[in-house]
């Protein structure tokens, strides 16, 4: 990527957001445009960041033998009313709706209704059993209070997954091969989360874990034994059989020396049972001939959280403690090495075309400065804001194609030549 092409003039970090300095500086520097409260866009690397997120779920979940499809986005409200929803969303004011002459819609705030739909055209009889259906898709919450960002939007990318089985043992061993498939996500991204026991909330059904983050920066609180790593949310403690649930469902019987920590909310998966099945009739031929009700679960990933979490978590601080941008991790990041030619140079011009050529025949994306008119340390300081591993300055120093390579997060430099220095990146 070529930065003249982009549009991108040099950025100065005001005011940052103490609470989400990652978010605040994407914002600032143009990484994310904000359309009005809740709503974003997204510039490049943010983007190809959150493509990194599916192509690393798709992938898992494809080896856990889960299926991939697209449902819509826009829904007929009946199939809201089938399940009995619709009037407790549109009343909270959760869905948007949509009336016009060809009937009322809806923008789908969940998928339960339209998976179950989907699920009940191909999965007939007990020989289609189990089956996980997924897909990554926007969902639409006309949240009241936007906080935190992306953390909290009113439009966003969420990956919802489905299984159906025959009966309940099946679906205990669903929601184990999804939660399996849950830790290896994030253990690829770097982001240690702990299972922790949740209440099922609005979505019902038996029993529910979120897959939870410590942030000082997350709205959620739970008590956890760090030894062990069992947790649970404090939510539960609202309910009056909590002690029962707890150690029915989860075996927790002791909470008096758990500790309370922030965290913020990347997954939620769930045994829901037989609850939407009773209500939208999705059965099934058993083996008997008859009909049967699906027993189902439930697994999301908020995508466009785990972006925001994602960039919050490889924040970089200057020599005086301030937040000046981003080291993204290396197996993620979209360019792994920035470019910074003296410009007005046409030696260290062409060999930073030669080097940015050749890093692209080799199957390495790279940005190239070529902005005009910028000093060297103002595209020095503008790399740390696109959170590129790696930083090649091309100045006076430079003699021959010897090369400095600086590594942004730990400040480590290494002398290597075109040749090493794809070996390094690669």
């Amino acid at each position: 990527m070529k930065l003249s092409k982009t549009g991108m003039g040099t950025t100065k970090l005001n005011n940052i957001d103490e609470m989400y300095p990652g978010q605040s500086i994407l914002l600032q520097s143009g990484g994310l445009v904000q359309f009005g409260a809740g709503i974003f866009a997204y510039n490049n690397i943010p983007l190809l960041i959150q493509r990194k997120i599916n192509e690393i779920i798709i992938n898992t979940l494809n080896k856990h033998d889960c299926i991939e499809v697209l449902l819509p986005t826009l829904q007929p409200e009946k199939l809201w009313k089938d399940s009995g929803r619709y009037d407790t969303y549109v009343n909270e004011g959760t869905m948007l709706t949509v009336d016009s002459n060809k009937g009322s819609f809806c923008l789908a705030p969940t998928a339960e209704e339209a998976m179950l739909e989907f699920a009940r055209e191909k999965l007939k009889t007990y020989k289609n059993l189990p089956a996980t259906f997924y897909q990554i898709g926007e969902k639409f919450r006309n949240e009241i209070r936007t906080r935190g960002y992306l953390l909290r939007g009113k439009c966003f990318p969420m990956l919802d997954a489905y299984s159906f089985d025959i009966d309940e043992e099946g679906m205990v061993k669903s929601y184990q091969n999804l939660k399996n498939a849950f830790l290896e996500i994030f253990e690829q991204l770097g982001l240690p989360v702990i299972p922790v026991a949740a209440d099922n909330g609005a979505i019902g059904g038996k029993k529910s874990e979120e897959f939870m983050m410590i942030s000082p920066m997350g709205e959620d609180k739970i008590l956890i034994d760090q030894n062990t790593g069992i947790g649970l949310n404090t939510e539960i403690l609202e309910r009056e059989d909590y002690k029962t649930y707890l150690e029915k469902e989860y075996g927790i019987t002791d909470i008096s020396k758990l500790k309370e920590v922030r965290t913020v909310e990347l997954g939620h998966i769930f045994q829901i049972g037989l609850k939407y099945s009773e209500m939208m009739n999705g059965t099934f031929i058993n083996k008997d001939g008859k009909q049967s009700l699906y027993y189902m679960g439930c697994y999301g990933i908020g995508v466009s959280r785990t972006t925001a979490i994602l960039f919050e978590a490889n924040v970089i601080k200057d020599k005086n403690g301030v937040p000046c941008g981003f080291a993204l991790p290396k197996n993620l990041a979209p360019y792994k090495l920035q470019i910074v030619p003296k410009i007005e140079d046409e030696t260290k011009k062409e060999l930073a075309n030669k080097i940015y050529n050749t890093l692209k025949e080799n199957g390495i994306e790279s940005i190239l400065d070529d902005r005009e008119n910028i000093q060297i340390g103002s595209k020095i300081r503008d790399c740390k804001l696109l959170g590129t591993p790696y930083l090649l300055v091309l100045g006076d120093k430079v003699e021959g194609e010897i090369l400095e390579v600086e590594d942004i997060k730990t400040g480590e430099k290494t002398k290597v030549n075109i040749e090493g220095l794809i070996n390094l990146l690669k």
